[in-house]
């Protein structure tokens, strides 16, 4: 990944955290998606799994 995609990557997540209403079900889709741009950054997924998000269900 590069400088560019990560910093955008940041700011995206940034402006989603600011739009959380603070309802969970407002906010399921926000935070799924803070969710999977996190793991984008952290180069992380579920264990036992070669696709991003299964495991977990997000």
């Amino acid at each position: 990944m590069t400088t560019e995609q990560k910093t955008a990557i940041e700011k995206e997540v940034e402006n989603l955290k600011e739009a959380l209403t603070g309802d969970m079900f407002k906010d399921m889709e926000t935070r799924d998606r803070i969710h999977n741009l996190e793991m984008q950054l952290k180069g992380v997924k579920p264990m036992d799994s070669h696709f991003d998000c299964i495991g977990c269900g997000s």
